[in-house]
């Protein structure tokens, strides 16, 4: 049953509440006007879909596109960056025929409340349907599909709302929106990673414009950062439902690397029992009873922060286990702060340093993460600008992790009840970048050390070259299949399909056909000289086992049934089979008609030796003789022909039967023989248009070995890790000096000119800072830091410009 949801109003300032109602909202459109036709063929795919353009902001820092969304049961979403509408579609899967998917028209259309600031450039709904998001690189709102509506021309007024203003999207603020995604246990939190390295949490039921948590991510200590590429984040991703998973969120940075914070829980999220029971009892069975105090340490802390956020979990005793959900209360440690877990190591096998844990040569830098929750296995998906993605398991379970002596900051309401959370998340020092499987030294349970990956596999998706910026890779999962994961890129869209993983399948792991993952492209959009780019992707599926999958072009919806094959089983083939021999074939393929003793023929008996030329046939001897010869004979022809008789006669309708399948197959082959006869012709055109092309080709070659740039050679290995360094340096490190100094000018300013009232106030909003007065020395170190800084810029700018003209003089020379 569907629930529709009605928004309350508390404040204007504060926020909205999402109350169900009773009843649906009623379309604008009456049922018997609607009209169903095939998803491609409705009109308002029928114009051309605009992009929209991007700001001078966002130029650099381009977003990946989706204008549609799917809420998971009957109704697709499209937002129109032309009319600046959304458009609701009711939709039907696998109706007439499971090829197809039909949609009513005309669609709801919907429009916000307000006329929006920027341009949308993604939409995502959540998990109920009941709030969309409306994405874009200069702005950020939610619009609520129910409730308090109103309707003009025919269209339906949502109420639209703007999140995190005063933080992200006010005059010249620097910082940027990384990554935006619902929370999976959740309909009202939203998690945002920023360009100033925080992750925050925001709750749209109670406050849109302050985060309920913020968690400052500080990924290496001070002093110890050997490139800024290893402090910029790029994407984050929450945990499946998998243990401690589902508590934990990836953030991935620009080097590759990956971080874990556990346990990040929304206020009022709702879980299941069962698994809050289960890793209740892991901590207690196997934290608690471990030999290692600090295991112990971490599990008692993972226990206590269990109670406190989960209260049923103290009534267990007395029927609490009843309950099928759970409901998290809000709740943190007043003396430990979370820690950032990693990098998370690489694992390797013993000896096998240097191919196993050796930085991969991958191009550009890391731009998106995945997770993938696969039974037991964890998967991260981590996405390059070059279009290669690299594909790791966690080989060991995840545990929450504090950090003792760090207090968060707390924000409570006027009933001493927690409202917000700041807590700075810092990685516990050492190095444990390899794990060898072999020795595991102090990877003990609950030993508060990341969890290592062991790397699936490595895929290179060939994206074309011929684009100026790196490309945007994203990526979702197949609703039916885990295993299967899709691409969607500037190129077009690809299925990857994992056919082997540690935990879960059932191989010794020394086949490697069942390590490599298969790779199909789906759609490409990249044909010849012409490119259309996607501006939407979605993979629908219903509850009888077809699914399908739906882009957007700049001019068309493109509609792609997935077959339903089983790609996840391999073909097995007994390579160390013996052969058969001629005979054992016969007796394999032919049945036995006739018995071997009657193809062996009749036995021979010897008569008995006698002189019978001194016999006379009148006399008795001879009778004697005749009638012992004639017995012999009957024995041994006159009843080996009876047998054979009997046995013909008793097999005919069998030898009938056989012929006449010999006669069908015979049938059979005569009517491929002749279907290849008709096909020669077509294999004949197509093999002299190969030879055709073949010739333009060489062609082609020729002219193509007369350029002058074929006589440049190719970049040595050295050359080529030093380029790749040089891509991830650009655009990194320059432009988070040139973040952090306009930052500090924009404090300092601040601090400056306004008095230190003004100054207190504003210092009471934002968590995580000092509440006390701006003194004169701190004024002095922060001129000082902003004079230190632009000398280090200056530095870097000029060893940039040598880098350039360095690299321009060595392709000149080459």
């Amino acid at each position: 049953m569907r629930y529709n949801f009605d928004l309350q109003e508390t404040e204007a300032e504060e926020g909205q509440t999402l109350m169900p109602t009773s009843s649906p909202s009623s379309s604008s459109t009456p049922t018997d006007e609607l009209k169903w036709l095939p998803l491609q063929n409705h009109p308002v795919f029928s114009t051309a879909v605009d992009g929209g353009g991007s700001s001078s902001s966002s130029s650099s820092f381009p977003m990946p596109k989706n204008l549609m969304a799917w809420d998971g049961a009957s109704r697709l979403y499209f937002w129109d960056s032309v009319k600046q509408c959304l458009h609701r579609i009711s939709i039907r899967l696998a109706d007439p025929d499971p090829s197809s998917i039909l949609a009513a028209s005309p669609s709801k259309v919907m429009q916000p409340d307000g006329q929006l600031t920027f341009v949308v450039n993604k939409i995502s709904i959540n998990k109920s349907g009941s709030a969309l998001l409306l994405v874009g690189s200069d702005g950020l709102s939610v619009m609520y599909l129910y409730g308090r509506t109103s309707t003009k021309d025919g269209s339906t007024i949502c109420r639209t709302v703007s999140i995190g203003s005063q933080i992200y999207f006010i005059g010249n603020n620097v910082i940027r929106t990384l990554r935006i995604s619902w929370h999976p246990y959740s309909d009202t939190h939203v998690g945002i990673l920023s360009s100033d390295s925080v992750f925050r949490l925001f709750d749209l039921s109670s406050a849109l414009g302050q985060p309920e948590q913020e968690y400052y991510l500080q990924p290496v200590e001070p002093g110890r950062c050997r490139n800024a590429a290893s402090i910029c984040p790029v994407d984050f991703s929450f945990g499946g439902d998998h243990l401690w998973d589902r508590f934990s969120v990836f953030v991935l940075f620009s080097d590759g690397s990956v971080y874990i914070l556990c346990p990040v829980v929304p206020f009022g999220s709702v879980y299941k029992w069962e698994s809050i029971l289960e890793i209740y009892g892991d901590a207690q069975t196997f934290g608690l009873k471990s030999a290692n105090s600090r295991a112990v340490s971490n599990s008692n802390m993972a226990i206590s922060w269990l109670e406190a956020t989960f209260p049923e979990l103290t009534h267990q005793a007395t029927g609490g286990g009843n309950l099928s959900a759970l409901k998290a209360q809000p709740y943190a440690l007043f003396d430990a702060s979370i820690s950032l877990q990693g990098p998370l190591p690489k694992v390797c096998h013993d000896g096998e340093q240097g191919s196993e844990v050796r930085v991969a040569e991958f191009e550009g830098r890391a731009i998106s993460l995945l997770y993938n929750s696969i039974s037991k296995d964890s998967i991260l998906v981590t996405a390059w600008s070059g279009g290669q993605l690299q594909l790791d398991a966690l080989a060991d379970e995840i545990q929450p992790v504090w950090v003792v002596g760090s207090p968060p900051r707390l924000c409570v309401d006027s009933y001493d009840r927690i409202v917000g959370v700041a807590m700075i998340c810092e990685s516990i020092p050492g190095d444990h970048s390899i794990v060898k499987l072999d020795q595991p030294p102090d990877h003990t349970v609950w030993s508060g050390y990341p969890p290592p990956l062991l790397r699936l596999a490595m895929v290179d998706l060939a994206l074309p070259r011929n684009r100026e910026s790196s490309s945007l890779i994203s990526m979702f999962v197949d609703p039916l299949i885990p295993e299967r994961i899709y691409t969607f890129h500037d190129g077009g869209i690809d299925s990857i399909v994992l056919h082997f993983l540690p935990f879960t399948s059932q191989t010794s792991g020394k086949d490697e056909s069942m390590r490599t993952p298969s790779v199909h492209p789906v759609l490409s959009t990249c044909q010849g000289e012409s490119s259309s780019p996607l501006f939407g992707f979605m993979a629908l599926s219903d509850s009888f086992g077809y699914s399908w999958i739906v882009g957007l072009t700049s001019w068309e919806c493109i509609v792609l049934e997935v077959k339903s094959w089983d790609l996840l089983l391999p073909i097995h083939v007994e390579m160390e089979k013996k052969a058969t021999t001629l005979e054992e074939s016969r007796d394999i393929d032919t049945p036995a008609i006739i018995s071997k003793e009657l193809l062996g023929g009749p036995k021979v008996v010897l008569p008995p030796s006698s002189n019978l030329r001194s016999v006379t046939a009148d006399s008795i001897e001879g009778r004697s003789a005749l009638h012992q010869y004639f017995k012999l004979f009957h024995e041994n022809y006159v009843e080996y022909a009876h047998k054979v008789y009997f046995e013909l006669k008793h097999h005919g309708p069998q030898l009938k039967k056989i012929i006449e399948d010999q006669h069908g197959r015979l049938r059979e082959a005569q009517q491929k023989l002749l279907k290849i006869e008709e096909k020669q012709e077509i294999i004949e055109d197509r093999i002299s248009h190969a030879t055709q092309m073949h010739s333009h080709f060489e062609e082609r070659l020729r002219r193509l070995r007369k350029l002058p740039g074929v006589q440049k050679k190719p970049l040595s290995k050295a050359e080529r890790e030093f380029k790749s360094e040089l891509d991830r340096f650009t655009g990194v490190e320059l432009g988070a000096l040139h973040s952090s100094i306009k930052t500090l000018n924009a404090r300092l300013k601040r601090y400056t000119r306004f008095p230190q009232g003004d100054v207190l106030n504003q210092q009471r909003q934002l968590s995580g800072r000092r509440k006390n007065y701006v003194q004169d020395d701190q004024i002095s170190q922060l001129k000082s830091s902003v004079a230190k800084l632009s000398l280090v810029n200056s530095e870097n700018t000029k060893k940039v410009k040598l880098l350039e003209s360095s690299l321009s003089s060595r392709e000149r020379d080459s």
